[in-house]
C-alpha cells in the first residue's frame, strides 16, 4: 500500500510525463542503461572559456582513476582559484565523470572555480570502500598538484549529487578521520547517505514508477555492499551510520520533498548541528529526486541552483584569499576548448 506523500511540483510533473520511468532496477536494465551514449561533455563546454585537461591517478591496487580538470581561461589572474571536486550521481551503479557536469560548470563560470571531476569505479563490479577510496585518492592527487593546477588548497569544496553526494560526504568523513586533506566546505545535493532505506520518505516513494524509488535504492546499495551485514557497513560508505559527525567543514544539504532521500538528508544536517557543526539545509517543495539536474529551467530548479550559488559565493568569500573581487565572473567570451593528457 502506497503511503500518502507530498505531490511533485506541477511543472516538474508535466516534464516527467515525457520520461520513461520505472520502479525497479535490475542487472538487465542496468546493462541496457550503461550501453546508452555517455554524457556529451563537449556540448557543455562549447562557447565556454575553459581549458580541459585529462589525467589518470594510479590506485595502490593498480587501477587507473580518470580525472578531468576544467579550468577557466583567465591568464590575467595569478592567484590560486577555488576548486570544486565534483562526484557524479547514478546510484553508485551508473554514470561517469561528466554526468550532471553542467551544475559545477556554472560555478566555474560565475566564481572562477577550477572543477575537478572523478570517474570512480562502479558497483557491482566494485564493492565496499572501493568507490569512496577512488574518490579520496583523486582528491589527494588534486591537492598534491594544487600549484600546478592553479588551485588554492585553502578553498577546496567537495561536492556531489545523489550517489555522488553520498560519496562526497564519505570522502569528507575520510579526510577528517585521516587528517588530510583540509576541506573548506562540502555540498551535498540530494545525497544518497543511508543504506538502511527505512525512513518514511523511502517508504512513501515505493512501488510506483519514479526517478529513483525505494526499490532502485535497494538495488544500488545491495550492489555496493554485497553480503555485508548492517553492523559491518563502514560510515565512509554509508555516511548516515557514522557515529560522529563532529569536526566536519561547513556543509550545504538539499533535497526535494517528493523523494526517497528527503528524510535521511534532513537527519544528516540535524546531526551535524547536534555535533556543533554548521550546515545549511534546503528542502524544495515538490522537488523529485534530481529535479534540477533533469529540468534546470523549471522554476523550482532555478531557485535551487541560485541558492546553491549564493551559498558557495558566501562561503568562498569568507575564506582567506576569497575577497569578492577574486570571485568575479570570468569572461564569457567564447574561447577554444583545450584538451591534454597527463598521467
Amino acid at each position: 500500500m502506497t503511503l500518502t506523500r507530498p505531490d511533485i511540483d506541477p511543472e516538474l510533473r508535466a516534464l516527467l510525463a515525457d520520461m520513461p520511468l520505472s520502479s525497479q532496477l535490475s542487472p538487465e536494465l542496468l546493462a541496457q542503461i550503461r550501453q546508452l551514449p555517455s554524457t556529451p561533455v563537449d556540448a557543455h563546454l562549447a562557447g565556454r572559456a575553459v581549458e580541459r585537461r585529462e589525467v589518470t591517478v594510479a590506485r595502490p591496487d593498480g587501477a587507473q582513476i580518470p580525472l578531468s580538470i576544467l579550468s577557466p581561461l583567465r591568464a590575467e589572474v595569478t592567484a590560486g582559484a577555488p576548486c570544486v571536486y565534483w562526484i557524479h550521481g547514478g546510484g553508485m551503479v551508473m554514470g561517469d565523470r561528466f554526468s550532471q557536469i553542467d551544475i559545477p560548470l556554472e560555478w566555474l563560470d560565475r566564481l572562477g572555480a577550477v572543477v575537478v571531476t572523478v570517474d570512480y569505479r562502479l558497483a557491482p563490479e566494485a564493492t565496499g570502500t572501493t568507490l569512496v577510496d577512488d574518490c579520496y585518492h583523486g582528491l589527494l592527487w588534486t591537492v598534491e598538484n594544487a600549484e600546478q593546477l592553479g588551485i588554492d588548497p585553502a578553498r577546496l569544496v567537495v561536492a556531489g549529487i545523489s550517489a555522488g553526494g553520498g560519496l562526497a560526504a564519505g570522502v569528507t568523513l575520510m579526510a577528517r578521520d585521516r587528517g588530510t586533506p583540509d576541506i573548506a566546505a562540502q555540498m551535498l545535493i540530494c545525497p544518497m547517505l543511508d543504506h538502511r532505506n527505512t525512513t518514511t520518505s523511502s517508504r512513501q516513494y515505493s512501488a510506483e514508477p519514479g526517478v529513483w524509488t525505494r526499490e532502485m535504492n535497494e538495488f544500488g546499495w545491495r550492489s555496493v555492499l554485497g553480503d555485508l551485514q548492517d553492523a559491518e557497513v563502514p560510515g565512509h560508505v554509508s555516511p548516515a551510520t557514522a557515529e560522529n559527525l563532529g569536526g566536519l567543514p561547513t556543509t550545504y544539504v538539499d533535497a526535494g520533498t517528493a523523494e526517497v532521500f528527503r528524510d535521511e538528508d534532513v537527519a544528516y544536517a540535524s546531526r551535524i548541528w547536534a555535533a556543533g557543526g554548521q550546515a545549511e539545509l534546503h528542502i524544495w517543495a515538490g522537488g523529485c529526486h534530481g529535479f534540477d539536474a533533469l529540468f534546470p529551467r523549471a522554476r523550482v530548479s532555478a531557485a535551487a541552483r541560485r541558492t546553491r550559488l549564493d551559498w558557495l559565493t558566501r562561503v568562498l568569500t569568507t575564506l582567506p584569499g576569497g575577497q569578492p573581487d577574486a570571485l568575479a565572473t570570468p569572461s564569457s567570451e567564447p574561447r577554444a576548448v583545450e584538451a591534454g593528457v597527463a598521467s
